[in-house]
C-alpha cells in the first residue's frame, strides 16, 4: 500500500486542502508537505494523528475494501458520506439518526 497515496486520496475525499488534514490531525502543514516533498513515510505516531483528524481508525486506513466486506450497497454509500463529514456534522447526523 502506498501511504502518502492512501492519505491523499482520504484527503482529497473529503475536499480537504493539506492545511485542514494538518489541522484536523494537529500535526504542522510542513511536515505532512514534507513528507511528499521528501517521500518519506510519516512515523506511526503521526499516522495515528492523520486517522483521528480523519475521524477513522488505523484498520479502517489500511482497509483496501474501507471496512465495508460485509456491507450492502447502501451502507458502504452512508460510511463514504460520513468520512468525508467535519465532526461538527457528524453529531449532527447522530442527533438527528437519534431523534427519528
Amino acid at each position: 500500500m502506498d501511504i502518502l497515496k492512501r492519505i491523499y486520496e482520504l484527503r482529497v475525499d473529503r475536499g480537504w486542502s493539506e492545511y485542514q488534514l494538518a489541522e484536523a490531525s494537529e500535526i504542522s502543514q510542513s511536515t505532512i508537505s514534507s513528507w511528499y516533498r521528501k517521500d518519506m513515510l510519516p512515523s506511526i505516531g503521526s499516522l495515528e494523528k492523520i486517522c483521528k483528524g480523519l475521524g477513522i481508525t488505523m484498520s479502517q486506513f489500511f482497509d483496501d475494501s474501507n471496512g465495508s466486506g460485509s456491507l450492502t450497497d447502501d451502507q458502504r454509500r452512508l460510511l463514504r458520506g460520513w468520512e468525508r463529514l467535519t465532526p461538527g456534522q457528524r453529531e449532527s447526523l447522530l442527533v438527528f439518526l437519534e431523534s427519528l
